[in-house]
């Protein structure tokens, strides 16, 4: 399983957890805190009757009194109340009096009127003196068939007149209950989800982080210099520091190793031959041979000097001292570059033409680009026979630019096609001396510099063609 899915997974566990508590003790604490609010309005209106019942029955017309009348007109119409998209059209409260021995002598539902209420819970601990209450089931079997009932002492200064109950079925207050519980839960849904994007997210961060990382040591193992990835994080970035400072130590061991062991071999010959010549001419040989024994020190002399030279500048663009990139017009570069190596070719007898030229512009070091114009035209003029064409063109593609020259010479052998870009590693010419074997590879390192890529394959029908691609500014 994927990091980020753990994550992910883990983060999701605590917050439904967290969530799940938290739903349900708001779950839990709907029904009493609705119950509860109902209790205090029912004690209110239970204190507020009472005063009512005073009257009534201080004037001894409690059958036909102020309760009676309030009580029989109630209901006639419908009330037509929204409470928070809750209709309200009747009245549920249920209100009795009871008189000092508990016998019902008034009661809104008509039911109960001469019924001994003295044993209820509300009308017995209201006649001592405490506060009245119950809350009863109609059906003993149904938990919302319960109606509670709230009781307030009738007085009359400090004397007892009788008791004044108010009722309400806890089913009235079942829209409330529900609708508060809808809502709890679809918030708790919400918050699920909000807090499911959240972690998707976070995970979408941790894995495009690690992925930039994963990436940078998937292109450090083929063989690439990818630029280190900015991972947006403390943590994250101090591993990318830390990879790209194991990445230099590594490529600094082997690289100094494939320098000595390359470069050992490489003036091995030579060095061999300027010997050879010299022990040779300590034997006092004819004139003419001694001459050619020079002649051939100098050549080789030439050789290790040229290899040295290149090396200098391939290890000052490698190490990336100096470099600068800056607009340029890779145009009018191609066509700079191109005129500088015309008299050779002509020398040569080699047709160097430029074909189609779009303009554009590049961010690069103008030396370098040139440099490695210069090492792909020289490439391409060793490999051309008399008479031959090269060719240089500069296309635009779809984000990005494609300089190719293409050559009409033997071509690349099949075995030499994966290597031709290696430090020091060289093709025979038809009729010059073998090169340094560091020109395709300066090549491929100004390419790397510019986030670009060098590609060399055979040309149909003959030849081979180089094909350097830059991105554009």
């Amino acid at each position: 399983m994927k990091i980020g899915l753990r994550l992910l997974i883990g983060y999701f566990l605590i917050v439904a957890v967290a969530g799940y508590f938290v739903v349900s003790i708001f779950l839990q604490e709907v029904k009493p805190g609705v119950r509860r609010a109902t209790e205090g309005t029912l004690v209110d209106t239970a204190n507020v009757l009472a005063q009512f019942a005073r009257k009534d029955m201080l004037l001894g017309n409690v059958s036909d009194g102020l309760l009676v009348d309030a009580f029989s007109h109630l209901n006639q119409r419908p009330i037509g109340a929204n409470i928070g998209g809750i209709r309200k059209n009747r009245n549920e409260y249920r209100v009795y009096l009871t008189d000092l021995d508990g016998r019902v002598i008034f009661d809104s539902s008509g039911e109960a009127v001469g019924q001994d209420y003295s044993r209820w819970n509300d009308v017995h601990l209201t006649l001592r003196g405490k506060y009245g209450a119950r809350s009863t089931r109609l059906d003993p079997q149904d938990e919302e068939s319960s109606v509670m009932y709230v009781a307030a002492p009738v007085l009359d200064g400090e004397r007892l007149l009788g008791v004044l109950s108010v009722g309400k079925p806890n089913k009235a207050m079942a829209p409330v209950i529900n609708r508060s519980e809808r809502r709890i839960l679809l918030a708790g849904g919400l918050l699920l989800g909000i807090a499911l994007l959240i972690g998707m997210a976070f995970v979408w961060w941790i894995n495009r982080s690690i992925s930039r990382l994963v990436g940078y040591a998937d292109a450090v193992a083929s063989g690439q210099v990818p630029p280190l990835p900015r991972v947006g994080s403390v943590e994250l970035d101090r591993l990318a520091q830390a990879l790209e400072s194991m990445r230099l130590k590594l490529e600094g061991k082997t690289y100094v190793e494939q320098y000595v062991h390359t470069l050992t071999h490489e003036l091995k010959s030579p060095l061999a031959a300027i010997r050879g010549a010299a022990e040779l001419l300590q034997e006092s040989p004819p004139p003419a041979t001694a001459k050619r024994f020079l002649i051939n020190i100098e050549q080789q002399s030439e050789r290790i000097q040229r290899l040295i030279d290149k090396l200098l500048i391939q290890s000052r663009l490698e190490s990336r001292v100096g470099v600068e990139l800056i607009p340029l017009e890779i145009a009018s570069l191609i066509g700079a570059t191109v005129a500088g190596k015309e008299a050779q070719a002509r020398s040569r007898g080699i047709a160097l033409k430029i074909g189609r030229l779009d303009p554009a512009r590049l961010h690069g070091d103008e030396l370098l680009l040139s440099q490695a114009l210069t090492n792909l035209i020289d490439n391409a003029l060793d490999f051309t026979p008399h008479g031959g064409t090269v060719m240089i063109d500069g296309e635009r593609t779809e984000g990005g630019y494609l300089l190719s020259v293409t050559d009409s010479g033997s071509g690349i052998p099949d075995y030499a096609l994966d290597k031709v870009f290696d430090r020091f590693y060289s093709l025979p010419r038809a009729d010059r001396h073998k090169s340094t074997g560091l020109g395709l590879n300066f090549v491929r390192e100004v390419a790397l510099l510019h986030q670009g890529s060098i590609v060399l394959q055979n040309a149909d029908p003959q030849g081979a063609k180089a094909m350097l691609s830059l991105p554009i500014a």
